[in-house]
């Protein structure tokens, strides 16, 4: 279970923006959002409210620069504790591995001066952060220009430009965000660790699954195989969704809504219904991404198929297990992203699935490799090299329409010589109690 004991703190070098407000040469840095932002989240370390709250950071002549965070004032404590109080670790605490130290060794201490404020709190909260911008930057006069990510809310870039200020869009964020410190692989490391424990439980009730009497479940008139039937019930996606989520809740953290169970014919789309009845013969595919206490999401996906009878499933598991394989030895830095995605895809087309098989068609699923961090899809992304400190899901699968999917999903983290699998579950088709 995920706890608190021994966990390296969380930090957010905002000096990379200051960096990037400099390089630009703008005059300050503006993010705006709510609970649900997961950069203002990851600069702030603050979980935030139903109330859109703000940061700013600007440069300073007495010290690397000075980051303001405006918040409601019933978090304004979670605020101090998690902005302010948390970015002054000693070293002590930290024991040597609290963050990487980056290219020129430098350790954590950003020198950038952090404060909350909760004065104004009645106002829109890109007005507040126009009011610090005047206050850090000095004057009411405009011509400044204000760097933003691209996820602003309208209403925040209004209030900015009507005060006098030019937006410019910056990935800075995303870019920060890309690279993990050794407190964010930690957690990364310790929610996948739930995820692959929701697996496994879907894996276990799968192999309890009994194989029910067709009459006692009615038939349907096709030609599909009875039921399964688990824990004295026909065994639906529902039943093994909530199951999953059990599971996930029992290590401390949440399924994010995104607990998936794509079962033989059915949609991929994640919009079936939950009486999805799960039969033998038939490909489960379990879909798992919790985020943990800190934001931080998991991804892992694995395949079963209970009592199959080595056909088509089984052909498939092969090839998907032998393309994941591939994709995998290639994790390394300096490697395009694209190169990963692509050499699996060679893998498949050589056990003869089509890698570009339309959506409706037999082939490869075109399953992706992107970055996982507090957001379930995040940089790095396609047309990007790897780096050390990059966190990806690396996903490999294949469809029939006629009998279903075979798809495998793992996370890993990109090492100075490789790759680390960040926990994982075994591959085998066949459901087994371990």
């Amino acid at each position: 279970m995920i706890g608190s004991r021994s966990r390296p703190p969380l930090r957010t070098d905002l000096s990379q923006i200051t960096e990037s407000i400099a390089a630009a040469d703008a005059d300050a840095f503006v993010a705006v959002g709510d609970r649900f932002d997961d950069d203002l989240r990851y600069l702030t370390r603050v979980a935030g409210s139903e109330r859109t709250y703000a940061l700013v950071v600007a440069p300073a002549d007495d010290a690397a620069g000075r980051a303001v965070c405006c918040v409601s004032p019933e978090i304004r404590e979670r605020a101090e504790r998690e902005f302010v109080s948390g970015s002054r670790q000693s070293e002590a605490t930290e024991g040597g591995d609290g963050d990487r130290t980056g290219d020129t060794g430098r350790p954590f201490r950003d020198g950038v001066a952090r404060e909350v404020r909760t004065d104004r709190a009645g106002d829109h909260a890109g007005e507040r952060a126009a009011a610090v911008v005047r206050d850090l930057c000095g004057g009411d006069g405009g011509d400044r220009t204000l760097l933003v990510p691209a996820s602003i809310p309208h209403d925040a870039a209004v209030y900015l430009e009507r005060a006098g200020n030019e937006l410019a869009s910056t990935d800075a964020v995303a870019t920060a965000r890309s690279r993990k410190t050794n407190a964010e692989l930690d957690r990364l490391r310790r929610v996948q660790r739930a995820a692959a424990a929701g697996v496994a439980r879907a894996e276990a009730v799968l192999a309890e699954s009994e194989v029910a009497d067709a009459a006692a479940v009615g038939g349907d008139g096709s030609d599909r195989r009875p039921a399964l039937r688990w824990d004295g019930a026909v065994l639906t996606a529902e039943r093994l969704r909530r199951a999953v989520n059990a599971a996930l809740a029992a290590e401390g953290v949440g399924d994010a809504g995104d607990t998936t169970i794509d079962a033989g014919r059915s949609p991929t789309d994640h919009s079936h219904v939950g009486t999805t009845t799960l039969r033998p013969g038939e490909t489960v595919v379990v879909g798992v991404s919790p985020r943990g206490p800190d934001g931080y999401r998991g991804d892992l996906t694995r395949t079963f198929v209970v009592d199959g009878d080595g056909g088509w499933e089984r052909r498939a598991s092969v090839a998907v297990e032998a393309a994941r394989e591939v994709a995998l030895g290639e994790v390394e830095p300096g490697v395009p992203i694209a190169t990963v995605g692509g050499e699996a895809a060679a893998e498949l087309a050589a056990y003869g699935f089509d890698p570009n098989a339309g959506p409706d068609g037999a082939g490869a699923t075109g399953e992706t490799v992107h970055g996982v961090g507090m957001s379930r899809y995040e940089a790095p992304s396609s047309g990007t090299d790897l780096r050390a400190g990059h966190v990806i899901a690396v996903e490999t699968g294949v469809r029939d329409p006629t009998v279903g999917r075979v798809c495998l999903g793992d996370l890993v983290a990109v090492s100075d010589d490789g790759c680390e699998l960040l926990a994982g579950h075994p591959l085998g088709i066949t459901p087994e109690t371990r």
